[in-house]
């Protein structure tokens, strides 16, 4: 299905020079031919960036970055009026470019061998350099798996992780479901151009993430889905991500082929268990038997990428073509009783909050040093913090036994 619905304007991309001096670079390499990923991996990293290295592409022979006939088609710019074109219908269309050296571009994609020369983004590209865990499994799947997606997709989301998945039917589906349910929200990866929607039943995800996440490609306007698109894709979803929860496969799935490529871009894998008799489970049974982290919640998940995790808390995100979210500032806590904030007399000295916390981290421990119970919302409120940062702080204070979190999302100190 074709929409143009919900897609954000370019602002005023097109009228930066530099930027689309830049884009076009990245489209040329894309549009040239003999020349795939891995080769622009190799020129992109002796350059400062696409524009530098074209200019200097009579050079990529000599020094083994590709070979002469290739160099000299992209000196003589054989690949121009391709890139031009692509640039005109993401213009039409209102896509958002990243070209790969522009400072949304996501650092954990750029650690991989063949990565993407530029993607298209519709939504908030601030999640793209947030953390995130990306959910995959099986098209059909059971009831058992239909519902697990779904849940753990909503608990990682509650934590201020982003889901990632491939807006397929199923458990992709679920999990994009989930992950909106929480200020992580969630992140769909296209196998075809963002112009189109495959399938055309999940047009309805497609506008929720659209209005309240993002969905991304590398994949040019018009792009059609087309089977060998996938795996090409499967290697985003595993590369923007922390970590890949395979939800429900069998033996011989294509989530497998992502949980593969997550082993070897050094991601975290993780698996679900299943019943035994359902063939639908044995490709997350053999990923256990071959050392996969077995999940039963998304608290499983959130421990064990803690430490990637505690990086994501007060960190600022890289500002984008779009505008990005609104960046995590420390305030002081307003005062919860009159008096501005000042202690009665007797009552006891606010404790310090110990070592190695970040300023988010430690401006909860004080606003809830009082001992009351305080809801997230307010929390928020005070501290002047974006939803997922906050929920990051908390989930990590939480891991640490300094704060309890209690029913209706209320929290208050532990220690």
């Amino acid at each position: 299905m074709t929409t143009d619905a919900a897609l954000s304007p370019p602002l005023a991309w097109t009228g930066d020079a530099a930027f689309l001096a830049e884009l076009e670079a990245c489209l040329r390499l894309r549009h040239a031919p003999g020349i795939g990923p891995r080769t622009w991996k190799r020129i992109f990293d002796r350059y400062d960036s696409a524009a530098a290295a074209l200019d200097d592409a009579r050079s990529f022979g000599p020094q083994g970055l590709c070979d002469d006939a290739a160099a000299g088609a992209l000196a003589r710019g054989a690949s121009t009026p391709a890139a031009r074109r692509e640039m005109e219908a993401a213009a039409k269309k209102g896509l958002v470019p990243i070209p790969y050296f522009h400072p949304a571009y996501p650092a954990r994609l750029r650690e991989l061998p063949d990565p993407p020369a530029a993607l298209y983004v519709v939504g908030d590209v601030g999640l793209l350099s947030g953390p995130c865990v990306a959910l995959v499994g099986a098209r059909q799947c059971s009831r058992y798996g239909f519902a697990q997606a779904f849940e753990i997709a909503s608990g990682l989301a509650g934590a201020g992780i982003t889901v990632v998945s491939g807006l397929a039917f199923g458990i992709d589906r679920q999990a994009h479901l989930g992950g909106l349910t929480g200020p992580g929200r969630s992140l769909a990866v296209c196998g075809t151009g963002l112009d189109l929607v495959y399938p055309d039943a999940n047009l309805d995800v497609w506008r929720e993430l659209a209005a309240t996440g993002a969905v991304i490609s590398e994949f040019a306007p018009g792009t059609p889905p087309q089977a060998q698109n996938f795996p090409i894709r499967n290697r985003i979803i595993a590369g923007v991500s922390l970590g890949v929860l395979v939800v429900e496969a069998a033996a011989r799935s294509g989530s497998l082929i992502t949980a593969r490529l997550a082993l070897e871009q050094g991601r975290e894998v993780f698996a679900l268990p299943g019943p035994v008799n359902l063939a639908s489970f044995a490709g997350c049974h053999a990923l256990l038997t071959q050392g996969a982290r077995l999940v039963q919640s998304a608290g499983d998940i959130v421990a064990a990428l803690a430490r990637e995790l505690a990086a994501y808390v007060d960190a600022p995100r890289p500002a984008g073509p779009v505008p990005p979210p609104r960046p995590v500032r420390r305030a002081p806590p307003e005062p919860v009783a009159r008096g501005a904030g000042l202690a009665p007399a007797g009552a006891a000295s606010p404790r310090p909050a110990p070592a190695g916390l970040s300023d988010l981290e430690t401006a909860v421990l004080e606003l809830l040093d009082d001992g009351a119970r305080t809801h997230i919302d307010a929390l928020g409120s005070r501290l002047g913090a974006g939803a997922g940062a906050l929920s990051q702080a908390l989930v990590l204070l939480e891991m640490k036994g300094l704060v309890r979190k209690l029913p209706g999302m209320y929290y208050t100190r532990d220690a």
